[in-house]
Formats: structure tokens, sequence, C-alpha cells
């Protein structure tokens, strides 16, 4: 099968469908690679370096696209500048397209495709379940955003982000404020963090609290106890009085930091619009607000999408293409995804759209020419049962109830004919037994029951700190193994106290191990 790569036309857009690395991903999957003549120029890879991976270059682009049956894109179709066409057509009839598509507000763009009796999958409706995670596209170019919104944050800023004590006087570190802790929420947290700034982020959806803090940044909460959660997991559309909390709560935030990144969205609606003109004007001069959500109208009520603008000092950017201005990494990101996509569905070999993959159904659009509705929701799993309210057991009576008297009192009798018989062992061994081996027998039998209820009785939390104690302990097991090995060589002490050094040895280097592990994840 053959897949074409296509030089975007949209301007201003850098990003390529494929990179050299994905190229060769996708050789290894059994297709035949072409690319358009200058595809990767915007994001730095050269013809050459396609060619060097296994892809044919091609210079003609009506050709390139009658000659693929899958075609591979960033953004949706659009009119060709050049060739006085709209790329729709230039598709080969059944043929498969694979890009950004937005179907929902592109209803000319479905049409035309699936007049070409096109099988069209959209990126931008891959599922956001966990199976899905490595071909989730969205995500991966939020991730982008967030981190670009704070480096072109930092470039309009005219302070450091981290602060600093200098001879010449001291600099106080910037305040960032981040609205929505999704994927690009929770990126330009960690950029802005790694920058040294002082962060604080807030989001409708307490889910995320943990996520926050754990980024080092602190989270904002109105009063109110509303759970935000959507579907898929954005956030939900809030009452009333939860706004009318959180707008009072940014009005606070605007006079006390410098920089606002806003990313809250809602797929299928317009931004809502979070921090109003009067919040604007009342940061400092000098602050700067960059709003993510630009391209559906902006979080921001003065947001100009596509423009950086400066309102009474205060500079607000509402660029819409942040992913393509860190085109190299957002292209290999987006390449990766395509290629997990096409793995999936069975590369070049098993290649099938099926309809009964959770991942495909959500993604696909038109299979055929057919116009596809949105995939049915799953079905919501049964109710636990265990959850279920249980009837209280009814005591037993009569024979039953002398039946469970008749065992308890067995059990107890058993019990003490037990105990009866490990005091006589006992009283055995110290009629019979040597003084020496009464002393050692007793700290024996103390060691084992000390170091049962220590080590037992220990939270997880605390296992480390024990691995640590334990080995301290086997220390000094290797020590008095070590002062009995100079005994005769078969005899059983010395046995004995080399297997104690052995046992030991393990111990000690398995818990330095296990602890240097467990140090590794908490080190950035």
């Amino acid at each position: 099968m053959n897949i074409g790569i296509i030089k975007e036309i949209k301007p201003g857009e850098r990003r390529v469908a494929a990179t050299p690395e994905t190229v060769g991903k996708l050789c290894k999957l059994g297709f035949s690679v072409q690319v358009e003549s200058g595809a990767g120029d915007g994001a730095s890879f050269r013809d050459e370096d396609y060619q060097k991976a296994g892809a044919q270059v091609v210079s003609d682009t009506t050709a390139l696209w009658n000659g693929s049956d899958i075609v591979l894109k960033v953004q949706p179709p659009d009119m060709h500048p050049q060739l006085g066409r709209h790329e729709a057509e230039l598709l080969r009839e059944k043929a498969a397209l694979v890009s950004f598509l937005w179907p929902a507000k592109n209803r000319d763009l479905v049409d035309r495709l699936a007049a070409r009796k096109a099988t069209v999958l959209a990126m931008d409706l891959i599922p956001r379940i966990t199976r899905a995670q490595k071909m989730d596209a969205l995500s991966s170019m939020a991730n982008i955003a967030g981190y670009r919104a704070v480096i072109e944050a930092a470039s309009f800023f005219g302070r450091f982000f981290t602060g600093q004590v200098t001879a010449a006087g001291k600099v106080p570190p910037a305040k960032v404020l981040v609205i929505g802790a999704g994927v690009a929420g929770l990126a330009a947290i960690g950029a802005a963090r790694g920058l040294g700034a002082i962060v604080r982020a807030f989001d409708t959806r307490p889910v995320v609290r943990e996520q926050v803090q754990s980024m080092g940044a602190e989270f904002l909460e109105v009063e109110l106890a509303e759970d935000g959660t959507g579907e898929g997991g954005y956030a939900r559309e809030m009452s009333p009085a939860f706004i009318a909390a959180e707008m009072a709560l940014f009005e606070k935030q605007a006079r006390e930091v410098d920089i606002i990144i806003t990313t809250a969205l809602i797929p299928g609606r317009a931004a809502p619009q979070l921090i109003l003109r009067s919040h604007v004007e009342q940061m400092r001069p000098g602050s700067v607000v960059v709003d993510l959500a630009a391209e559906a109208g902006g979080n921001c009520e003065v947001t100009r999408p596509g423009e950086v603008i400066n309102h009474r000092g205060v500079t607000v950017i509402g660029y819409m293409d942040l992913p393509s201005r860190l085109a190299p990494t957002a292209s290999t990101l987006y390449g990766n995804n395509l290629v997990h996509l096409l793995s999936d569905m069975g590369g070049a070999a098993k290649w099938q759209v099926n309809q009964q993959d959770e991942v495909v159904r959500g993604a696909l659009v038109i299979h055929e020419g057919e116009v596809l509705g949105p995939p049915p929701k799953p079905k919501a799993p049964p109710p636990d049962q265990a959850k279920k309210p249980q009837a209280a057991p009814v005591k037993a009576v009569g024979k039953e109830s002398k039946g469970g008297h008749e065992d308890s009192s067995v059990s107890a009798r058993a019990q003490l004919t037990a105990l009866l018989l490990m005091a006589a062992a006992f009283l055995g061994i110290g009629l019979f037994a040597p003084t020496a081996f009464l002393s050692h027998l007793t700290v024996f039998v103390l060691s084992c029951f000390v170091g049962w209820q220590v080590v037992w009785n220990v939270t997880p939390a605390l296992h480390t700190p024990l691995m640590s104690v334990t080995n301290a302990i086997s220390g000094i097991i290797i020590v008095g193994g070590m002062l009995k090995l100079s005994g005769p060589a078969l005899a059983p002490a010395t046995i004995l106290a080399a297997l104690a050094v052995l046992l030991s040895t393990i111990n000690i280097a398995g818990g330095f191990l296990v602890t240097q592990r467990m140090l590794k994840m908490f080190r950035r």
C-alpha cells in the first residue's frame, strides 16, 4: 500500500505528517511511502533525509494525491492556492485520509470527501482512553502548546521568571496563574516551574489537585463544593453560582500575578470567557496573558485570535499555531501518533478498518463514502454486586446454634491443648538441655517474636526506612557469623554461620538496590 505525505498549504503551518524517523517506521510496517517535495521544510526536514529513510520524493502534487492509497496530513483538506482545486477533489476515489478534520464545523468538507467514496479518520476524534494514549494527537499537540505558551510569555515579559539576589539588588520571581490543568495546563505548569516562577493553578475538576501539587504549583479553589469533571476527561459547564465565585477568584489573582495562561475549552463549544476586560485592566503594566483557547473565541475578553495586542500595558497573546511554532517536535510526536494508529489497523499486510475497534470507530468519520454518526457510547458496567446492601445474617437456632457453641468449645479446647503441649516441651528442654543452650534458645525465641512484631506491623509507607533498619540488623548478623566461621569446617555451627553470612549479604545488597530505586523515583 502507498502512503502519501502531503505538504501543508495552510499559511503559517510548519508541521508535517511524517518525519524521516517515522517514515522508517512506516516502511517497517510494509508501506511504500511517498513524500511531496518540500513537505518537511518548515520543520527542518530535508528531502534527502526522507530519501535516506526509504521514502520517494515526488514533486507533482496531483500525482501524489492520485497515487496514494492512504494520505496523511496535519490540517484538514482545503483549497490549493497553486492548483486552484480543493484537496478533497485531488484525493483518489475510495482512498483513505487521516488528518485533523474537526467534522462538526466542517460539514461541507465532510460532504466533499464522502462524494469521493473515501474512508476518513479524524485524529481529533481519537477517544481519550488508556489504550489510545499512544495515538492521542490532541494530547500531543496540547502538551507542546502548553510549553510554548510559557516560552511566548517569557519573550514578552520584561523581567526574570526566577528570583535572584545580586550585588545590584534583589529580583522577585514572576507569579504565573494557569487556568485549566489538563494536558496543556500541566505542561505550562512544568515549564513555568522549570524557569523558576511561582505557579498557581485553577481547575474545576478536584481530581487534578494532586497532579498540580506534585509539580510544585499551588492549587486554587473556590468555596463552593461543585465537581466540574465531564466526559472524556474534559471539564463540564459549571453553575452560575460557581462561575460567580470563580470570577471573584480570577479578579483577585489578576491583581497579584504577572502572567496568566488560559487553557479552558469544552470541545464543540465556544471557549468560556474567564478573564474579563476589567481583570486585564487591573493587571500590572508589563504583565502578559496567553490565551490557548483563542481559536475557539478565547478565554480572555480582549483576545484577538491570531494576534498579539497591548491592552493598557498588558500584552495579550492570541496565537492559534503554538504547536506549529515547535514544528520539529510537533511533527515527530504527531508522526508517531499516526504510526501507532496504522500499526493497530494491521499495517500494510493486514490493513482493515475494523469498526468493532473502539479507537478506530471513534475516529472514523466516513467509511467508503458513508458518513457515520458519533460512535455509540459504551454500555455502563453492571452495578457492583458487592456494593449492594446485604441482608443481616439470621442467627441460627435450635440444633444449629448448639452446633455453633460446640464448635467454639472444641476450638478453645484445641488451643488449650496446644499451649499445654508447648509448655511441656519447654519444661522438658529446661530439665535436660545444657544451661548454655537454654540462654541461646531464649534469645532466639525473643528475637523471632520481636522481629515478627516489628516487621509485620510496619505500614507500606515505611517499607523503605524499614529496609535500611534490616540492613543494619543484617550487618550485625554478618559480624556474628564471621566470628563463628573460624571453627571446624564441617561443624554444624560453622555451616549455619556460613549460611547466615550468605543470606544476610543477599538481604543487604537487595535492600540497597530497592532503596536506590525508590529514591530515584523522587528525583527530577
